[in-house]
């Protein structure tokens, strides 16, 4: 049976409200136009600061261990989900959501939060 994020959490002992924890945006889908893809790229780098945005990762040749390998996996740090959705709402990343739609498929961007264990440093 799956046990939901927020009960593994209070199993955990963690406390719901005392911890400000960063989240994580997860992004993987496949090119299908990569020259049209190329112009992606720079204009989330650029907004990336302004949201507090770190790239973790970036990878178009990932490993599969289980389920289906994409052409592009990402993972980016935010220090909150405000944070992501701010970036995804700005009106300068429209157009580059526009590009990315056009230029990939079989997209799953989801955000996840950090998960720290009582007793976990901050």
């Amino acid at each position: 049976m799956w046990v939901g994020f927020w009960r593994i959490r209070e199993l955990a002992g963690v406390d719901q409200g005392d911890v400000q924890m960063a989240v994580y945006y997860i992004g993987s889908y496949d090119i299908i136009d990569p020259s049209e893809f190329q112009k992606y790229p720079p204009i989330v780098l650029a907004l990336l600061p302004k949201y507090g945005g770190v790239v973790l990762a970036s990878d178009t040749a990932a490993s599969v261990v289980e389920g289906t390998t994409r052409t592009m996996n990402a993972i980016i740090r935010f220090p909150s989900k405000e944070a992501v959705l701010g970036l995804y709402d700005d009106p300068d990343y429209q157009e580059a959501k526009r590009i990315r739609q056009a230029s990939t498929k079989n997209v799953s961007m989801v955000v996840v939060e950090e998960y720290r264990a009582e007793g976990t440093p901050r």
